[in-house]
């Protein structure tokens, strides 16, 4: 019998089921992995899950996301927007605090769109550079997201670039 996880590994765990599951394209899974209501002692006889503003969510370029419904709708829409993507993650750190987890990572991203009028293959795939903070909190079922957070990183010659243009 191997020694029982310990937080850092189920966090790693719970951070490594999050993109695989965006990377399957599967939303129950992914729904799944998300806090709801309940997890914090919300009751929801009294209170809508979708307004309790329990998880937040920021994609690049997006306005922050607030509340399980809005959350989840905004990743349908991911999903159903895109045909391929592929998480490398580098510079992975895990810190845990009693029942709360803090993940920050480098999403390296290969993705896709639908293919060309006629074609079968991907649309030419893209690769973007994101920076992403992934904060956990721990339930009966394990950990389960509360919050992601992701911004573009800007590429030296788009920095290059920018110092350039004049005031």
């Amino acid at each position: 019998m191997s020694a029982p996880h310990t937080d850092v590994e189920q966090v790693e765990a719970a951070n490594t089921a999050f993109y695989e599951a965006m990377e399957r394209g599967d939303f129950e899974a992914l729904s799944s992995l998300w806090l709801t209501p309940s997890d914090l002692g919300v009751d929801e006889t009294y209170h809508d899950p979708a307004d309790t503003g329990v998880v937040s969510c920021v994609h690049p370029g997006w306005p922050v996301l607030t509340g399980r419904g809005e959350v989840l709708r905004s990743y349908a829409l991911i999903m159903a927007n895109t045909d391929y993507i592929q998480f490398f993650l580098t510079d992975v750190h895990v810190s845990v605090t009693g029942d709360t987890a803090l993940v920050t990572c480098t999403e390296n991203i290969l993705s896709g769109g639908p293919a060309p009028e006629g074609g079968e293959e991907l649309g030419p795939l893209v690769g973007q550079l994101v920076v992403a903070t992934n904060v956990f909190r721990r339930t009966p079922e394990g950990w389960k997201m509360w919050s992601h957070h992701a911004s573009p990183v800007l590429a030296e010659n788009d920095e290059a670039e920018s110092d350039d243009t004049p005031s």
